[in-house]
Parts: C-alpha cells; sequence; structure tokens
C-alpha cells in the first residue's frame, strides 16, 4: 500500500452482481461508499445494472476494492481500483456457460486488465476455455477459484492455460480443509475456515466483508464467508496493486506472484 492501491485498474467480478448502486428495491452497500465502479452488464437478466440478488459478488468484489479508510467497515486489497460487475449468476447463485462466456468477452473488450471468477465445475469444455484463451491473448490476467470439493487438482475455469488457479489457506496459513490443491495450483491466498477462531477474537475465521444477506438481499451486513471464492479475489486484488504500477503483462504479473509469494512447502 504505500507503493500502490490499485489506481487506474478495472477488476472485472463475473459472478451474481454487485450491490453497487440503488435499483428497485435494491440498495447500495455502505462500505462501497468510495469504491470507483464502472460500466458492466447482467447477462441474467439481459441489463446493464448488474445488480446482486445473492451476496457472493458482492462479498468478492469488497475483498478487491471495499472502501477503505472511510471510518467504517472492513477494507479492500485494491482500495483505488475500479470494480467492473458483471452478473452471470442467478440469485440462486447458478448460471450458463454461455453467459460465463460472454462476461469474459465483455470484461476484456471494456477494459478490465484483471478478472476474477470465484466460480466454477468439474468438466472442461470448450467455450470457457477458449473465452479465458482469448482474455490472456489480449492481456488480461484472469484469475480463478481452483475450488472446494478437496480433491488434487482444480476445477474450470482455474484449471486452463492462461487462468491462474488459487487454493485457501486458514488463519494459520496452512491448506483449509475444503479447498483443492496438488501440483496444478499456481499459488494460495486467504480463504477462511469459519469452523473456527484460531486468533482467538470470538468470531468465526472466515474471510468479512460487507455484503448483502444470503436469501435476504435487502438486508446488509458485515459477513464472514469461507472458500476458494474468498482466497480468489485477494490475488485479482494484488493483481491489480502490481498493474498499477505498470507491469500489465499477464504471464509477468502471474510470475511476480509466484516469485514473491511465501513457500509453504508440499
Amino acid at each position: 500500500w504505500p507503493i500502490s492501491t490499485g489506481a487506474d485498474v478495472t477488476v472485472a467480478i463475473i459472478d451474481t452482481g454487485v450491490a453497487y448502486r440503488d435499483f428497485k428495491d435494491f440498495r447500495k452497500l455502505e462500505d462501497l461508499e468510495n469504491t470507483k465502479m464502472v460500466a458492466g452488464y447482467d447477462f441474467v437478466n439481459k441489463r446493464s445494472e448488474a445488480i446482486d440478488d445473492h451476496a457472493h459478488g458482492s462479498h468478492v468484489a469488497g475483498t478487491v476494492a471495499q472502501s477503505t479508510n472511510n471510518g467504517k467497515g472492513v477494507m479492500g486489497v485494491a482500495f483505488s481500483a475500479a470494480i467492473m460487475p458483471i452478473k452471470v449468476l442467478s440469485a440462486r447463485g447458478g448460471g450458463t456457460l454461455a453467459n460465463i462466456a460472454d462476461g469474459i468477452y465483455f470484461s476484456a473488450d471494456h477494459g478490465a486488465k484483471v478478472i476474477n471468477m470465484s466460480l466454477g465445475g468439474g468438466f472442461a469444455e470448450a467455450t470457457l476455455r477458449t473465452a479465458v484463451a482469448k482474455a490472456h491473448a489480449k492481456g488480461v490476467i484472469v484469475v480463478c477459484a481452483a475450488g472446494n470439493e478437496s480433491r488434487n487438482k482444480p476445477g474450470y475455469p482455474a484449471a486452463y492455460d492462461g487462468a491462474v488457479s488459487v487454493s485457501a489457506t486458514d488463519f494459520n496459513e496452512e491448506l483449509t480443509f475444503y479447498s483443492n490443491h496438488g501440483p496444478a495450483i499456481d499459488i494460495a491466498a486467504p480463504g477462511g475456515d469459519t469452523r473456527s477462531d484460531k486468533n482467538g477474537d470470538g468470531f468465526p475465521d472466515g474471510v468479512l466483508q460487507n455484503a448483502p444477506v444470503p436469501g435476504q438481499a435487502l438486508r446488509h451486513d458485515y459477513l464472514w464467508f469461507q472458500g476458494t471464492s474468498m482466497a480468489c479475489p485477494h490475488v485479482a486484488g494484488v493483481s491489480a496493486l502490481v498493474e498499477s504500477l505498470g507491469v500489465t503483462n499477464p504471464a509477468a504479473v502471474e510470475r511476480l506472484l509466484k516469485n514473491t509469494a511465501r513457500s509453504k512447502g508440499e
């Protein structure tokens, strides 16, 4: 942060949307008050307002760029970066491969330098593989959650060439019980473990961000979540810090991430 806070970098959050503005019955999150937003798109409802009717996307966006030093709430990794909200997942958290691919193309075509995809599945297919490859070729670093199945390989799109796959660590920087792992994973970051309180503060060791309450999207709170979904935006945020310094080749950003990470052994 003394060197970079992510200025002049746009991070696309391809997810359930973001509670970034008042829209119909939905309200903007209080701790996004100073966070810069750029135009995105809702591929589920086919409209320009990519509003979050779930919670997941807002929580993820907060880790990247929640308003910081504003006297309230929590913080974001790259709090001077801009968020591009891209809604490809419904209120129930499901979505189509076509919409996700369209979200990737939209992000790359509209100025995002970092894409965060805290989503995935277990099967490889051509639609997303091609979209990830084209975004990477266009100079976008694509950061993806490795998955929460405790398997020794990442899910997709994290496993595709051109994607940075992120596994999850707990408070002690050890692999979490749920995280996918193995030699195909690129890097690990804080994902939380809400079953424990290893720092003894009386709260679960999740990742804390301002978000809508799941199932009650009109209510907002500060919520502890866990998952490789939460680890992924830490890496996307650090990528934005690096991009802000002028390192814009995605392969170079990935090399810097890996070369400056601490080894935790096998």
